[in-house]
């Protein structure tokens, strides 16, 4: 028979239980602290107050009439924007320019004698036609093919007549 000495195998088993020992959970700290949610409630908090006072304050200036900003615009008679280049504009129109063009060609139109046959739907990148709305003007530019317009074109230049 074997003697086993009592002694060795407590001490044995007393290293198990050092080796044993319980690891604290220090790395499960979650992103949402209470000192991150208290943070973030204030600031919604801020926002919406802030939003709320400028939106009160905004009503004080009352609506923009549009047509009241296009009348005071320092357009003078004889004025001409736009290129210099008049090969690449070489197609010429006249007539009072108003808004709106025909089935998408178009964001405006030069009204012309002759009734709305006689319609130049314009389009432009350079001149900012929207200034010379309801005016009488002499337009250079270059036809496009359209689907629907008459006459479709490309502004390069403005000269106001009236």
């Amino acid at each position: 028979m074997i003697n086993i000495d009592k002694d060795i195998i407590k001490e044995e088993g007393e290293n198990k239980e050092e080796l044993i020992h319980k690891i604290e959970d220090t790395n499960n700290r979650s992103i949402f602290s209470m000192k991150l949610l208290i943070f973030l409630v204030i600031v919604v908090i801020l926002g919406v107050g802030t939003g709320f006072l400028f939106s009160k304050n905004s009503g004080k200036l009352g609506p923009v009439d549009i047509n009241k900003i296009k009348s005071t615009s320092n357009v003078a008679k004889g004025e001409i924007v736009g290129s210099e280049d008049t090969k690449t504009f070489k197609d010429t129109a006249e007539g009072v320019l108003k808004e709106g063009g025909v089935d998408g060609e178009g964001q405006y139109h030069l009204v012309r004698p002759g009734g709305d046959s006689q319609n130049v739907y314009l389009t432009s990148s350079i001149v900012d036609l929207s200034k010379y709305v309801d005016r009488k003007v002499k337009v250079w530019g270059e036809t496009q093919k359209a689907q629907k317009a008459g006459w479709l074109m490309d502004v390069g230049r403005l000269e106001v007549l009236d």
